[in-house]
């Protein structure tokens, strides 16, 4: 979908059109799982947290005024993340596994599956280790693929800090992962 096919949804959306708003939940539906997945750590609760995001997005669309809309439903998820962290009061596990984020290619032997899948999930246990801001900037960063300013906006904080909470996270997860923490 190019920017004015968006753009066009957006206003749409907007003018009160389910069905354009339907189309935007489906272009971002798996990117915004995926960072709820890995800041939450398990499908279920990753669910929930994006259907109550992408509820507060239609209820908060008319007050939309351009940007990036990957960055503003971005910023939705991860507060209602936050939100959830509230609730659990920051206790974090691991229910569910990560099927559904592994897509090996067809030629991928079993051995591979079972290494690439403990490799996924060690990051994602050391991911769950991380102070929560650390843990937002470098998911978004990683598997958001959002650049410094676009992380920026959605932790409502100046580029540095981003840069700053992205270095010590990435740090703290090379150092969980290489001292097996999380193996």
């Amino acid at each position: 979908m190019n920017d004015i096919e968006e753009a066009k949804l957006i206003k749409l959306s907007q003018q009160g059109s389910m069905a354009a708003f339907n189309a935007l939940i489906e272009r971002y539906r798996k990117e915004t799982l995926n960072i709820a997945f890995r800041m939450l750590g398990n499908l279920p609760d990753a669910e929930d947290v994006c259907q109550t995001a992408w509820l507060s997005a239609w209820q908060s669309i008319k007050k939309f005024r351009g940007g990036s809309f990957r960055a503003w439903i971005f910023c939705i998820v991860s507060n209602a993340c936050r939100d959830e962290f509230r609730k659990r009061k920051r206790k974090r596990t691991m229910e569910t596994t990560i099927t559904d984020c592994l897509q090996p290619s067809a030629d991928c032997c079993i051995d591979d599956m079972v290494l690439t899948r403990e490799k996924v999930e060690a990051v994602q246990k050391a991911l769950l280790q991380l102070p929560y801001k650390q843990c937002l900037a470098v998911i978004l960063r990683v598997y958001g693929d959002l650049n410094y300013e676009e992380i920026s906006r959605v932790m409502h904080c100046p580029s540095g800090t981003v840069k700053s909470r992205l270095n010590r996270g990435l740090h703290r997860l090379r150092d969980l992962l290489q001292n097996g923490k999380c193996l």
